[in-house]
């Protein structure tokens, strides 16, 4: 995968102040990020591989692809998702009946 990013000119300027090269302090947190999520993953796949019997993958990187696949981690985009929908649904039901007092009535 590649991504990309665009920094103005005193953003180029201020990280150029904090590091040595922008484009390896750049590489550097993001890998960094993706190897805590992976170490994360990992922990919950294999946590659940012990727990259902299925046979532990060989590698981290399909450990990921096995947890996605299984649904036993799901994206931050899906998460967020899901926390809406819960948030909202819960606000449906504050504002169908905002005093408690008066519930199956």
């Amino acid at each position: 995968m590649n991504y990309q990013i665009t920094l103005t000119a005193a953003e180029d300027a201020a990280l150029s102040y904090a590091a040595l090269s922008q484009d390896d302090w750049i590489q550097n947190a993001v890998h960094e990020r993706c190897r805590v999520a992976i170490d994360e993953i990992v922990k919950i796949a294999v946590e659940k591989c012990l727990a259902t019997g299925i046979q532990i993958p060989s590698s981290k990187d399909e450990m990921v692809t096995l947890a996605f696949n299984q649904g036993w981690v799901k994206t931050a985009a899906q998460r967020q998702a899901e926390a809406e929908a819960e948030a909202a649904a819960r606000a449906a039901g504050v504002s169908e009946n905002p005093d408690p007092t008066q519930q199956g009535v």
